[in-house]
């Protein structure tokens, strides 16, 4: 099950319910893709530019904000009142980079879910090789649920 807490003081980007449902609904099938069940809770947390950089300074020690971070809570392990953790997305920050990057805002959202989501799940990116395997997973999992950006958001590296 996945819970939708939109805690947008400044919600500049205006995302209907039926969009962060996609969302939810899409955070869901990543995390049963990588053989979490439907006993597990996540959370997708939107937040705004102002709380997401202390996110990111608090967490990761880098200025500013950033698109996405994921905070694993219990992980893929298990057991009883499972939780798997949240995905924090920063739909202003989306908005800023999706057209250059996955082609339009909906595409990065999406994009972001699923790169969190795997994050969730004990993926990285730390090195080459890590992105190599995790943006495949990314392109693969995203052709699966007919949800391939109309931009290639991994050519760059």
């Amino acid at each position: 099950m996945v819970r939708v807490d939109d805690r947008r003081q400044d919600a500049v980007v205006d995302l209907p319910e039926q969009v962060k449902n996609e969302l939810a609904n899409l955070l869901g099938a990543v995390l049963s893709a990588e053989g979490i069940g439907d006993e597990a809770e996540a959370g997708l947390v939107l937040m705004d530019t102002a709380e997401m950089a202390e996110l990111n300074q608090e967490h990761m020690g880098q200025s500013g904000p950033t698109d996405v971070l994921s905070f694993p809570i219990d992980g893929v392990g298990g057991g009883a009142d499972w939780i798997v953790g949240d995905v924090v997305l920063c739909p202003e920050r989306a908005e800023q980079q999706g057209g250059d990057h996955a082609g339009t805002l909906d595409a990065e959202l999406r994009l972001l879910v699923v790169h969190g989501a795997l994050h969730l799940c004990g993926w990285d990116h730390a090195d080459t090789d890590q992105r190599r395997r995790m943006w495949a997973r990314e392109r693969e999992l995203m052709d699966q649920f007919s949800v391939l950006p109309p931009l290639d958001p991994w050519s760059g590296g």
